[in-house]
């Protein structure tokens, strides 16, 4: 039997996107999912767009949130709802290509692998971008230096790991998230295919963007690094964001 994989996806005012990201879940040829979305507190017709999905398939589960509290706050409400061994993420402006599910699970199971990830394409109302490739594995001291785990395509085993949830901040907490677990396990291992896709024209994204004023005190006040080792990974991720940026 195919277990059972939790999809986390956090939403704010995506009236815009949010329908296109859904339908790539209903499409994946994987079928044993459940998709839980937590609105953090929209004022469009986001929530009515999440409703109406649900009323029509009972894999789609939602929550309200009663302030806008964070992408972080809404994964980790979406996180304690789950049922699933495997936790996957996807955020309600990007997609993924309809053999995700199946193809990371099995690399997870076959391999016995905690955390995993994958590469994936940019792209925009102009058409399609540049290929982020994944390295081939990942520990936590590479971490630091740069998040080259995609959020949209990450997924933990919580079986081996447990729940884990991100870090309660605005930013930089899909990576705060991967650091907690590569505490715990050598590396996370990559499956080099494409399998997402990641939009770079929605305001979600563009706030993704604007994060270096942010590392600082990520590295100082979440990771708890001192000024000098801070110092030195935040110029290195902050020339490798630059080479990311490029794609």
């Amino acid at each position: 039997m195919q277990p059972l994989v939790s999809i986390i996806m956090p939403a704010y005012n995506s009236s815009e996107f949010i329908c296109e990201s859904i339908d790539s879940v209903l499409s994946q040829t994987y079928m044993n999912w459940e998709l839980i979305i937590t609105d953090d507190f929209s004022t469009d017709g986001t929530q009515n767009i999440i409703e109406n999905y649900a009323r029509k398939d009972n894999r789609i589960k939602f929550h309200f949130q009663d302030a806008n509290l964070g992408a972080g706050a809404a994964r980790n409400k979406s996180i304690r709802k789950s049922n699933g061994r495997f936790i996957a993420f996807l955020d309600s402006d990007d997609l993924w290509l309809q053999n995700k599910l199946e193809v990371q699970v099995k690399f997870m199971v076959d391999n016995d692998v905690a955390l995993s990830y994958s590469g994936y394409k940019k792209f925009s109302r102009q058409g399609v971008g540049g290929i982020v490739k994944p390295q081939q594995t990942v520990n936590y001291k590479q971490l630091l230096c740069s998040n080259v785990i995609g959020c949209l395509t990450a997924m933990y085993d919580s079986h081996l790991m447990g729940k884990r949830y991100m870090p309660l901040i605005r930013k930089r907490q899909d990576m705060g998230l991967w650091l907690d677990i590569l505490k715990d396990i050598d590396c996370a291992k990559a499956i080099p295919e494409v399998l997402a896709m990641y939009r770079v024209d929605s305001g979600m994204t563009q706030n993704k963007f604007h994060v270096l004023k942010y590392q600082w005190r990520f590295y100082r006040d979440v990771v708890g690094l001192s000024r000098v080792k801070s110092l030195m990974f935040f110029v290195i991720y902050s020339y490798k964001g630059f080479i990311k940026s490029q794609l």
